[in-house]
Order: C-alpha cells, then structure tokens, then sequence
C-alpha cells in the first residue's frame, strides 16, 4: 500500500532532504548535498524563489515506510517567458518499485492539471541554478555537488510513465595540459591588447564580490535562450550571492573587464568537494568541515560550474583567453582534471573548448516532458 505525504513543517522537510540518505547509503557515486544549504534552497520562508513559484512536496510510505520523495513546481515567470504551461518535477528519489515512482509522478500530473497546466517536465528546479536533469549515462561515475545522480532504474521508470526526452545534457571529463601552448599565450595578449580588456587577478574572495552583480547580469544575457532559463529576481541574485560567493575559491574564479571595468565573460570553478561531502555525509559539524577545508586547500580535481562571455565578444576570443588562464591557474596548482559539469547536447559553441584537451564525455542527463492536458 502506498501513502502520499504532503510536506508542509520543517521537520517533515527535514525528512524529504534527509530520504536519499539511506537510499544511496554505500553507493560509492553518489555525493551528498550539504544539507544546510538544501534545506535553504527548499524552505518556503527563505527561498526568494516562493514569491513567483507554487510548489508542492510530497513523500511516498510503502507499508509504513520511506519509499520516495517528489517536488512540483509551477514557475510563473517561465510560463510567461516561454509560453508553455508546464509544471516541473524535482528532487525526485524512489525505491525500485513502479508503484511509487507512479504514486509520485501521478500526484504531480494530478495537481498541474487543477493548476491548468498541459504538461509535466523535469526533473528541474527553481531556477537553472538548482539540479537539474535524470542521470542517463555515466552511472559509475563520481557525480559532482552541483549535479543530480540516480540510480540506472529511474529513467526506465519514468518512461514507462509516458514521459519522452525534451532535452539532454552532457558532461566531459578533461585531462590538465602539461603546459600552454606558446601560440595560445600569444593570442591571450592579442585579446587583451586589441580590445583593451584585463583578467581580474583577486586573491581575496572580497575582491570578487564587487563583480557578483555583473556576474549575475551577464548571466541573464547571455543564458535568456537556453532550455527552460528564466531570469532571476534581484532578490534572487542576493540569495545566490549570499549562499555562494562566500564558498569561492579565487584561485579559479577568472573574470574579464573592459576599460569601463565591466565584465565581458567570466568562467568559475571549484576543487572538487564529491569525496569531502561523501566523509562529512552532508554535514559541515561536528568534523565535517574539516574535510572540506581540505578539499578546498588541496586537490587534483576541479569541477567547472559557470561560465559565460558576452554576445559582442563571443567570437573575438574572450572564451578562449578564459580557458587559458584557468588551464594556467590548474597546471601551477597541480590539478590533473576538470569535471566540465552541464552543457546542453545542442549548445556546440561551448562543447567545441573541449576538442583541444584530451577529454572524455562521460555523463548525460536528460529532462524529461509529458504533455497532459
């Protein structure tokens, strides 16, 4: 017998973050939240991302017992933007029984049908700043803290419920250089030169705050046409200054600046914090901050998380200064390779970096789309 919960106390949503806990529990891939900051991004009273969104959560109880969780999300703002009135699903998890993964989609279509929407996508959140995208290939692969990992059977569950790929994204795995080609620096110094641009050398977190709105701006720019991308609210932009910008690492942080000081492209990236999470188990005490500091002092690995240049030098080499400079900055820390993260499988312009490293595409995800009306 399956029992739907809605989650309506901040105890019972304690229970929905804590559910994929044990159901990954020894699964050597999956990297947990840090739960602090999951618990912010889902409250109602903290998340800005409330003012415009309705949203649901649910847990499934099999014979009494935790079996699956589900969100459902109806963001105003993206039905507006790009016409389509589409609830999305998120933070979906479930044991391997179809009468769950049922259970919880089915209670998502049930209540974006009494909203009036005419289709179910996902798995999406918020924003595009959430996780997003089910897990299709790379099951044996270490996921990362910003990225989604599922068990092989839940794609397979999910399409037995109708639902068809709307979009997939890819992931790449990248081997650090020995060294910068001397024909990469040459060009680096002719972009700089020929536009009259700088790359923000900040050694202090303080030093990159002062670009975050620019930072924010740009996303909103250059990010409007990507799939299901809605803009952010300036309170929504605070809410991300205020989770993110104090974790960063300026070591991989690159920012470009034109004369009037004003960011024209920037790419961030973090060491890598899968392993760290796994030990703290998505706690930062008693000792689970211990491991990473660590992470964050000394590591092999980095994971890229955003980047972006604006449209009027996205074909006058400002992608490729980036890359350069963050490749430089990975050589002298002695990392051996970066996690890509993210990018649409039609996005070529940014997949296209990759064919000048020795890489491997090693994930795919996919969100998925049901029409219901």
């Amino acid at each position: 017998m399956i029992e739907l919960k809605e989650i309506k106390t901040k105890r019972d949503l304690k229970k929905f973050v804590m559910f994929p806990f044990k159901l990954y529990s020894g699964n050597e891939y999956w990297v947990p939240p840090l739960i602090s900051d999951e618990i912010k991004t889902l409250r109602w009273d903290v998340n800005p991302a409330f003012e415009y969104c309705k949203v649901k959560y649910w847990m499934a109880y099999k014979n009494g017992r935790p079996a699956g969780r589900i969100a459902g999300i109806i963001n105003d703002i993206y039905i507006k933007k790009w016409k389509n009135k589409y609830a999305r699903f998120g933070w979906i998890d479930f044991i391997d029984d179809p009468e769950v993964s049922s259970a919880l989609i089915g209670q998502v279509e049930k209540w974006a049908r009494e909203n009036g929407m005419t289709g179910v996508h996902g798995p999406l959140g918020f924003t595009d700043f959430d996780p997003e995208g089910m897990l299709v290939e790379g099951f044996e692969e270490l996921s990362t803290l910003p990225d989604i990992y599922n068990y092989p059977y839940y794609p397979k569950h999910v399409e037995a419920l109708g639902y068809r790929k709307d979009v997939d994204w890819v992931e790449y795995e990248v081997k650090v250089p020995d060294k910068i080609p001397e024909k990469a620096t040459r060009i680096v110094n002719a972009v700089l030169k020929k536009y009259k641009l700088e790359v923000v050398r900040a050694k202090k977190r303080k030093e990159i705050l002062k670009y975050a709105h620019g930072v924010f701006d740009l996303i909103d720019q250059t990010y409007q046409d990507l799939y299901s991308f809605v803009p952010l609210t300036e309170k929504q932009v605070e809410f991300y200054i205020n989770q993110y910008f104090p974790h960063i690492v300026p070591d991989y942080v690159k920012i470009v600046v034109n004369e009037k000081d004003e960011v024209v492209g920037f790419v961030i990236g973090m060491p890598s914090l899968s392993r760290a999470l796994q030990k703290a188990k998505g706690k930062l005490f008693p000792f689970g901050f211990i491991h990473l500091l660590k992470a964050l002092k000394n590591n092999e690995y980095v994971d890229l998380y955003l980047g972006a240049v604006r449209k009027d030098f996205q074909v006058k080499g400002v992608d490729a200064l980036l890359m350069t400079e963050f490749t430089r900055t990975c050589i002298e820390n002695g990392v051996k390779l970066v996690e890509t993260n993210n990018e649409l499988e039609e996005n070529m312009l940014v997949r296209a970096h990759w064919k000048y490293y020795e890489s491997r595409q090693h994930k795919r995800r996919r969100c998925y789309v049901k029409i219901i009306g």
